[in-house]
């Protein structure tokens, strides 16, 4: 159990049987009364947020988060398939669990399924992954300002800015993190 002196951003507790993190927090201490504890929560199942004030004895329940290793396998309609590396069971993530992650999953691309009692509710990529160029505008010669880009389509369908030297079926390495170009992969 945690108690109220336990909160910090970034925490992860379970109130009203739903996962919750905590997204700000404030210690406030005002002139007559007791300290309270100032927080805007996250649910992590819908992804709705709120504001609560919890007083020092007040305590929580941690939640039963957990992350495992799953493999990509592919989209059926809005949802994306993953599979267990030790079990070979099959779960399934909507577009709005998956997030901005959607933009990078490529086949048999390991990932980190957060789980809460065991239903997935969202997933964690590598920091990197490399994709392959399908639509590219070609370059044209003579434009050599330095530090111009040109939009690109990579196989996910997701669209990024890249160097104008970058052309169709080349792979190119993506920081998941940010969205951005980082380098052209030797294949």
């Amino acid at each position: 159990m945690y108690s109220a002196s336990d909160l910090r951003k970034g925490l992860r507790l379970k109130i009203d049987n739903e996962p919750y993190v905590i997204v700000e927090f404030n210690f406030v201490k005002p002139g007559k009364g007791q300290a309270l504890y100032r927080t805007k929560l996250k649910n992590m199942l819908t992804g709705s947020q709120f504001e609560r004030s919890f007083r020092s004895s007040d305590t929580f329940e941690p939640a039963d988060l957990r992350e495992k290793k799953m493999q990509y396998l592919y989209k059926e309609g809005n949802k994306f398939c993953f599979m267990d590396n030790e079990t070979y069971e099959q779960v399934f993530l909507s577009e709005d669990q998956a997030g901005d992650a959607k933009n990078y999953l490529i086949d048999n691309l390991e990932v980190e399924i957060l789980l809460f009692e065991d239903r997935p509710i969202g997933l964690s990529l590598p920091n990197f992954v490399e994709v392959i160029v399908t639509e590219a505008d070609p370059w044209a010669k003579g434009d050599t300002v330095s530090g111009t880009t040109k939009p690109v389509k990579v196989q996910t369908g997701y669209t990024i800015q890249v160097p104008t030297f970058i052309s169709e079926g080349e792979k190119i390495r993506i920081d998941t993190r940010t969205g951005e170009y980082l380098t052209r992969v030797k294949t």
